[in-house]
C-alpha cells in the first residue's frame, strides 16, 4: 500500500468544509470540499485552492507498549457511523527540532502525555498521522482524525487537552479544518 496522502482543498470532494480555522500562524484559504488521493502525489488542480502531502509512517516516540495498545484500540478508519472529520496541519517551531529525540520525547510523552491522551478517546475517535517535515511541505504534520457525530464532544476534549500541554508550547502554525462527509451523489 502506498503511504503518499494528498489532500486538496477546492470545490471537489466527498468532504464538506464545515470550518476552517487558522488557530497559530498563517492560516489556508477558505475552500468548500476536501478531497484526498493516496498513492501518487496529486498536483495543484485547477479547481484546488491548495494541496498539502504528508507521508504515513512508523509510530515514533512511543515505547513498544504504547505501540502494541495503539493497533489493538485503533480502529480502522472509514467507518460508515464516523461522518465527522478533522484536518489539523501542524508546525512546530526550530527549538523544537533542534532538541535531541529523547528531550522531544520527554516532551512528547513524559510531560505531555500526548499518546495517553490519545489513547482515552480510543475508538471513538480514529486519527492517522502524515509527516511532511522531511519533503518540503509548509507543515511537519496533518493529522486525519474522523468520529461519529456523538463523539464531536470527545473530539473537543482531545484536542482541548492536548492544546494547554507543554508540547503546544512549540507549536507555530496550526489550522483546525473541520469536515463533514457528504453523501454519494451530492
Amino acid at each position: 500500500m502506498d503511504n503518499r496522502y494528498s489532500f486538496l482543498g477546492g470545490k471537489r470532494g466527498p468532504w464538506r468544509v464545515a470550518r476552517l480555522d487558522g488557530l497559530r500562524g498563517e492560516g489556508l484559504e477558505a475552500v468548500e470540499r476536501l478531497q484526498i488521493v493516496q498513492g501518487e502525489w496529486a498536483e495543484s488542480a485547477s479547481e484546488a485552492a491548495w494541496v498539502l502531502r504528508g507521508l504515513t509512517s512508523n509510530v515514533r516516540y512511543a515505547t513498544r507498549p504504547e505501540v502494541d495498545a495503539l493497533r489493538e484500540r485503533q480502529p480502522a478508519l472509514a467507518r460508515p457511523e464516523a461522518r465527522y472529520a478533522a484536518l489539523i496541519p501542524i508546525k512546530k517551531s526550530a527549538r523544537w527540532w533542534e532538541l535531541a529525540q529523547d528531550e522531544r520525547r520527554a516532551i512528547f510523552e513524559e510531560t505531555s502525555h500526548h499518546t495517553a491522551i490519545g489513547m482515552e478517546f480510543l475508538p471513538a475517535v480514529a486519527r492517522r498521522l502524515h509527516h511532511c517535515r522531511d519533503i518540503g511541505e509548509p507543515f511537519d504534520f496533518l493529522t486525519w482524525f474522523e468520529y461519529a457525530p456523538e463523539h464531536t464532544r470527545a473530539f473537543e476534549d482531545l484536542l482541548d487537552r492536548l492544546r494547554v500541554t507543554r508540547e503546544w508550547d512549540f507549536v507555530e502554525r496550526e489550522v483546525d479544518i473541520r469536515l463533514v462527509r457528504i453523501d454519494e451523489g451530492t
